[in-house]
């Protein structure tokens, strides 16, 4: 196949790309959206195997059995609440993809003149590649709290990983000036980019996890670009730039719905700088009976949706719910904030997978000028998103975060298993609010219990 023809599909397949992510800004839309660009990766793959270059089918044929086994068996058996630790695990093996498909194309342009653009992408590729890599490791076990997820912070820690950082720059001019396999610069930026990613990922605490894999997610596609670039290939540029771009977009949207800046995401080691003042309070709770009694009774009634939802799968049961208080003549809607969960969306996919109508999902500067109104707001594993603290308590480490104000509705039904605090570890007053009635229990089975009271 023509060089002109192959870079004509791989046109139509970054025209499928772009088509496909912006279908997957609607729910409506996203199947197809997803479904588009899985063909638009296919074509691109096929088209790349016509390259004359490949003498020898049986490695690439391998991956592909081993690659297409593994995502196989993890779309199947993966659940819901393990979702977040999984992108973490999918940024990092685009990660080190990047940084093998680099160290490839130095090996291959070793036998002649390697230009310092070429240099500086193979530079580029290799560090972004290796620092998404061990970063990405270091976000899964946060998430998966096979480690601690709190913010590891220590004296001087800063200068160190700017120590790190301009030895990498160093290496990588010495790199490009003379280019090789076996030169010191060379490793030396595939060890510091290793470390240098879990020294990125360390001081960042578990509240600010949604953000760090939003940007690892953008850091694996910027190192597919210069990937890309390295080998002289045009889609692969094109989708890098796609997944780099839109992973920025979707981490700025994050950092503004956090009140906070990407340097202070990055840089401040969450909670491990303030200690949020002792709660304490009376709390007040109450059974499946009495909660049916008091929703049947509700003319309007917001769900607001955490990751305690997803821990007990509770979405299908909320739906149901939901349907019965419509029927019941209520106004039922759902409050979304954006870092609600553990990923970007989290609580969207949930109830989208429940079937719940698009047009009740209210976003947080929406539902928030309508709280006061809502006669029964109901926190269903929610915690950092609806914490008064964020209003109330300069202490706090999440003081100017803004939150869903549950607290303002008439009565909020918070569903949790214990008085624990959430992932960032902040103790939250609303469980101790004059409005508030703690349901303690599974969240489904609570739910369950007070739809079998409906259908009663």
């Amino acid at each position: 196949m023509s060089v002109q023809a192959v870079n004509l599909i791989y046109i139509i397949s970054a025209a499928l790309f772009i088509f496909g992510l912006k279908q997957l800004g609607s729910p409506a839309t996203a199947v197809r959206g997803n479904m588009l660009s899985a063909i638009a990766m296919v074509i691109a793959i096929v088209v790349t195997l016509f390259n004359e270059q490949i003498g020898d089918y049986k490695w690439i044929i391998l991956g592909c059995l081993i690659g297409g086994g593994v995502g196989a068996v993890a779309a199947k058996k993966v659940e819901m609440t393990s979702m977040p630790e999984m992108v973490a695990l999918f940024n990092g093996s685009g990660g080190i993809a990047s940084l093998l498909v680099g160290w490839a194309a130095l090996y291959d342009l070793s036998g002649g003149p390697i230009s310092g653009f070429t240099a500086f992408t193979i530079f580029l590729s290799v560090l972004i590649g290796g620092m998404t890599f061990s970063g990405s490791l270091l976000a899964y076990g946060k998430l998966s709290e096979k480690i601690d997820s709190a913010a590891k912070v220590f004296n001087a820690q800063r200068l160190v990983n700017g120590a790190i950082l301009a030895t990498i720059v160093l290496a990588g001019i010495m790199f490009c000036f003379n280019p090789s396999t076996t030169s010191f610069a060379f490793i030396l930026i595939i060890v510091l980019s290793l470390v240098f990613g879990v020294m990125a990922v360390l001081p960042i605490g578990g509240a600010d996890m949604p953000v760090v894999i939003s940007l690892l997610n953008s850091y694996s596609g910027l190192a597919a670009c210069a990937a890309g670039f390295a080998i002289d290939n045009n889609i692969l540029i094109v989708a890098g730039s796609l997944v780099g771009a839109s992973g920025i977009i979707l981490t700025n949207i994050m950092c503004k719905a956090m009140n906070r800046s990407l340097a202070n995401v990055l840089f401040s080691g969450f909670g491990a700088t303030k200690t949020a003042t002792k709660v304490e309070g009376e709390v007040k709770p109450i059974v499946g009976e009495d909660a049916y009694l008091i929703l049947e009774a509700a003319s309007s009634v917001t769900f607001v949706p955490g990751y305690g939802m997803a821990v007990a799968q509770a979405q299908h049961v909320v739906r149901e719910l939901g349907e019965l208080l419509e029927g019941n003549g209520c106004e039922v809607t759902y409050a979304i904030h954006p870092v609600a969960g553990r990923m970007p969306g989290h609580m969207n996919v949930l109830l989208a997978e429940a079937n719940v109508p698009y047009d009740q999902l209210i976003e947080m500067d929406d539902i928030n000028p309508r709280m006061e109104s809502v006669d029964v707001a109901v926190v269903i594993g929610a915690n950092d998103v609806v914490n008064p603290a964020a209003r109330e308590d300069e202490n706090s480490p999440i003081y100017g975060m803004p939150i869903i104000d549950v607290d303002k509705a008439q009565t909020v039904f918070v569903l949790k298993r214990s008085m624990g605090s959430g992932f960032s570890g902040v103790d939250n007053p609303l469980f101790f609010g004059d409005n508030t009635r703690m349901l303690f229990g599974d969240a489904k089975e609570s739910i369950s219990g007070i739809v079998a009271e409906f259908k009663n």
